[in-house]
């Protein structure tokens, strides 16, 4: 019965605020001071309390002051109405379905209220627009954001996380609400005040009044800018929910776009920004122009902050509106990471350790994910933070204006060079391909901006870390990747090298698209993710100041160092390998035999199609040339630097692999398993020469031993065995063009000289080599038929024979010319 009668007695002053006579008493001088007397209220005497309280809120937010007794007052009625949902009038008329569908039972204590609005937030049902207008009304008059006490089903909820993640904070402090947002979704949170506290929030992200700190901060901005009116004035030009994103357009201007929000204004749109991101529904116009869109490829996505990502991972599939609200959002965070607070919270160690200067900066400006980007693979990167910023760099992709410095430094040569092109791979292309072409032209001036192209590097280098940022070529290789890299990682570039490994095998789509991808890391080695990777250290030592353009040229140069790490060795080696499949693949080679190519190698330019390794096919044919001499200075000098290296390790060779592959197995085993090759294999091939069977194999260990012919150093275990002999017999003779070989040869002949026992034994295994070369491939020309002479052992001999028997021609001419000449005059004497 007295609870009946206190409740009837609440009613009563809900009606009316004098039947409260402590109400009336305390407040009377401040309902007369700020004009909130009965006359001035537009609405019926139902709402008197409500609208008085709400009179009386608005001058406290103003900054008027209302006596401490009145807002004691005003505290105590305002706790009343969120307590007993009975008491106000709208509620009861326009809930009345959803309350004895969903929450019947819930009397006390504000659990009502907070049932409907689990039900508004979507969790329990639907409910009608008149319910949801009543208690977002019924929350503007209690105002729960100013003291959550308030609130007592939050209030008690909550208890237990204030007391220890809130201590700091004064008791009643509109901070404490901003201080349980910071740890939701952490070990300090638990389950029931995190549901009361988005059940509130719901309510105050629709209304930015209702959040007290932002609306103290930020009140003198939204009516300069936004055009709002007073806290209790609504305006059909500006809704209540329309204010925030003004404000947070404005937050996020540039000084040269001008109009920007004051730094206290600044700071709290970020604050609300960063707690909001957690949820679509506290981001009111997310959730409203993107309900289909949730339901459609979101409904199974219900963990914490799953939802915004499915929405930007399906950004192309989204309608219009819902669409441009996610590309906002998405531009917003790529300028101010911090937004995503889950996923701060999941690299929070990496941030301390390697990010912490960027991370201290008022404004981000994109440096911090920049930051996040570069140490993703860090030991002390976890797995959570790794995903979150594999998924924002994908998300990245799907638009130039999502990378904030990319953006920023680019966005005037986009419009200029790349008008129309949305996607951010292809404005990257785009942009690459002008600096490239500007470069190659040796253009006065650059189209493409400095800036821009400093960023552009940047863009292109987080690029080659993971294949799914390169859509062309992962589209073009998912068959593949699932056939033959499943269980491998996208991260570190593990699946490009993968499919690198694999080239032979995969279809031919894929198989194009990764030649593309190799013939561009070559032009320029430092998008070669994996070599940077693991040669990092070794590029600090050898290559320091050598240019990104020529980085793998520098690590060839010193690969035999003693102080080469063994897994830097082991990559330059499979980047020689890959080059010596195809000139295209050595832009140095490429460059040095730009006439020499379509010289004596036509014919197979002409077999050739685009995009398809020639099997080292062209390097073949300059060999071949080098061996005769007929190759120009440079070009030549490229091909030896070739054919000593290959002559170290056969699979340099890409066509003496492929046709001796047999061979190598049954014959070469034991030289071909050695973990370092010395030449040992290609020098098997030679001694079991007689053994091959297979012609084209044959024929190119008679082409090793032609080159050989013409140059001692691409026999590197004949010039090892002789390396002495040469300094002493033949140090005066220039290398090159089978001269310090002839002189081996002639100091073998005299006996007076006495070579090393080894450089003798491998010199005359040479002589027999080439002889059976030479029977088992005759000459094939004039030029096959000099060179053979020149490089014989028995040069002199054949050299003295061939000039005896051209002055025996000679002599003979000589007495034939006098005999005719004397005919011919006796003939005239007749």
């Amino acid at each position: 019965q007295c609870r009946d009668a206190l409740t009837t007695r609440q009613k009563l002053i809900a009606q009316d605020y004098k039947v409260s006579y402590s109400l009336a008493k305390s407040c009377k001088s401040d309902l007369k001071k700020y004009r909130c007397n009965v006359e001035n209220l537009p609405r019926s005497r139902e709402a008197r309390l409500s609208y008085l309280l709400m009179c009386l809120e608005s001058a406290v937010h103003r900054g008027r002051q209302v006596s401490s007794e009145c807002q004691g007052e005003m505290l105590d009625y305002r706790r009343m109405l969120m307590e007993d949902f009975s008491l106000s009038p709208e509620i009861i008329l326009s809930c009345r379905g959803e309350i004895e569908h969903h929450c019947s039972g819930l009397h006390r204590k504000g659990r009502t209220l907070h049932c409907l609005m689990k039900v508004v937030r979507g969790e329990k049902g639907n409910v009608g627009l008149n319910c949801q207008q009543a208690l977002q009304t019924l929350i503007q008059e209690t105002d729960p954001g100013a003291d959550y006490r308030i609130d007592r089903a939050l209030n008690e909820a909550c208890e237990s996380v204030i007391q220890t993640a809130c201590k700091h904070i004064r008791s009643g402090d509109p901070m404490i609400l901003s201080c349980l947002m910071e740890h939701l979704y952490t070990e300090k949170m638990v389950e029931d005040c995190e549901h009361r506290l988005l059940e509130l929030q719901y309510f105050i992200s629709r209304d930015w009044k209702l959040d007290t700190v932002l609306y103290r901060k930020c009140q003198g901005d939204a009516s300069r800018l936004c055009h709002t009116h007073g806290w209790n004035e609504t305006s059909e030009l500006m809704p209540p929910g329309a204010v925030f994103s003004c404000l947070y357009r404005h937050a996020y201007r540039t000084e040269e776009q001008g109009r920007r929000l004051s730094r206290e204004c600044r700071a709290e749109v970020q604050r609300i920004l960063h707690q909001r991101a957690m949820d679509v529904k506290l981001d009111p116009a997310l959730q409203d122009k993107c309900m289909i869109d949730l339901g459609k490829w979101c409904s199974e996505k219900t963990e914490t902050g799953q939802e915004l990502e499915c929405l930007q991972d399906h950004l192309d599939d989204l309608v219009s509106d819902c669409r441009d609200i996610v590309g906002n959002l998405t531009e917003l965070e790529s300028e101010d990471i911090q937004i995503e607070a889950l996923l701060m919270r999941a690299c929070e160690p990496i941030i301390q350790t390697f990010c912490h200067e960027v991370a201290d900066n008022q404004i981000d400006s994109g440096d911090l994910m920049e930051c996040l980007i570069q140490n993703k693979h860090q030991k002390e990167m976890n797995e959570k933070c790794a995903i979150g910023v594999t998924h924002f760099q994908l998300v990245q992709m799907k638009d130039f204006r999502f990378s904030y410095k990319f953006k920023m430094a680019c966005k005037e040569d986009v419009l200029k060079l790349c008008p129309n092109i949305k996607k951010k791979v292809d404005v990257v292309i785009c942009l690459s391909t002008t600096v490239r072409n500007d470069t190659l032209q040796d253009a006065k001036e650059h189209r493409v901006s400095l800036k821009c192209r400093k960023q552009l590097r940047v863009e292109e280098l987080e690029m080659t870390e993971d294949i799914r940022l390169e859509p062309e070529l992962y589209e073009a290789c998912k068959s593949d990747i699932k056939n033959y890299c499943q269980n491998v990682p996208y991260g570190n570039a593990q699946i490009i090298e993968c499919l690198k490994e694999i080239k032979k095998q995969l279809s031919t789509r894929c198989h194009q698209k990764v030649f593309k991808l190799q013939e561009t890391e070559m032009m320029d080695p430092e998008l070669d993710y994996t070599l940077m990777r693991v040669c990092k250290q070794m590029i600090k030592r050898f290559c320091p100041e050598a240019d990104s353009k020529n980085m793998l040229q520098c690590l060839k140069q010193n690969k035999n160092s003693e102080v080469m790490d063994p897994k830097c060795k082991q990559m330059i080696t499979k980047r020689q390998i890959t080059q010596n499949t195809d000139y295209r693949l050595n832009p140095v080679l490429r460059k040095a035999c730009k006439a020499d190519i379509p010289k004596f190698c036509q014919n197979i330019l002409n077999r050739a199609k685009d995009d398809t390794e020639l099997e080292g096919q062209v390097i073949s044919c300059l060999k071949l040339k080098y061996a005769d001499q007929r190759l120009s200075p440079d070009c030549e000098d490229q091909i030896r630097v070739i054919i000593q290296e290959s002559a170290l390790d056969y699979r340099l060779d890409p066509q003496l692999q492929m046709h001796c592959s047999e061979e190598i197995s049954s014959l070469c085993a034991e030289e071909a398993a050695a973990q370092e090759q010395t030449g040992q294999v290609e020098e098997c091939l030679k001694v079991n020469l007689l053994k091959i069977k297979t012609e084209m194999c044959k024929k190119e260990v008679l082409n090793m031993l032609k080159e050989s012919k013409a140059d001692i150093f691409v026999d590197p275990v004949l010039h090892t065995a002789c390396a002495l002999d040469i300094k002493h017999h033949c140090a005066a003779i220039p290398p090159g063009r089978g001269r310090q070989m002839s002189c081996l040869m002639e100091a073998l002949e005299d006996k007076r000289v006495r070579l090393q026992p080894e450089c003798k034994k491998r010199l005359n295994d040479r002589i027999e080599m080439w002889s059976y070369a030479a029977k088992v491939a005759p000459a094939e020309g004039f030029s096959d038929l000099a060179m053979q002479v020149m490089t014989s052992p028995s040069k002199n001999y054949i050299l003295s024979v061939i000039t005896v028997g051209i002055c025996v021609l000679f002599l003979i001419g000589l007495m034939c010319g006098r005999i005719t000449k004397r005919v011919t005059r006796e003939l005239k004497d007749r």
